[in-house]
């Protein structure tokens, strides 16, 4: 039995933020751009892994959410509290180069860890922290 990753989301705050961060800064393409009850999903992947999805979705992508937990989680996303995702790279110098070129905020310049990668890491517009990692061959 195989088991593959078809989709992991991110919570964002600003789709018109984050869309032109993941496609024009990331190079991601979108994949789909839909609303529903007041609420938006864009999904977003790498042209090298087409069976792999980002959806981009509100803080909370519950309609019958109370507003005191819509509030909870949009105050833990500004805080850059939840959990974005680790992309890989072939270059993680050049991609940290590209992304701080284009205005993403730096949290980690390229660094050597002890646990055999070379990674650096950046906040999207929403706070969230994203990672990029190189193997050390």
């Amino acid at each position: 039995m195989d088991i593959n990753l078809s989709q992991c989301f991110i919570a964002v705050d600003d789709h018109d933020k984050a869309l032109p961060f993941y496609r024009d800064v990331l190079g991601l393409e979108v994949r789909n751009d839909v609303g529903f009850e007041g609420m938006r999903w864009v999904t977003v992947g790498s042209p090298a892994q087409p069976d792999v999805n980002i959806v981009l979705e509100p803080p909370l992508a519950d309609p019958g959410a109370s507003a005191a937990d819509r509030q909870a989680v949009a105050e833990l996303l500004a805080k850059g509290l939840l959990r974005g995702v680790i992309f890989a790279t072939d270059d993680v110098d050049a991609t940290f180069e590209r992304i701080r070129a284009a205005g993403g905020e730096v949290l980690q310049e390229p660094l050597d860890q002890p646990y055999g990668v070379r990674d650096c890491a950046f906040r999207d517009p929403s706070g969230n922290m994203l990672r990029f990692t190189q193997s050390k061959k």
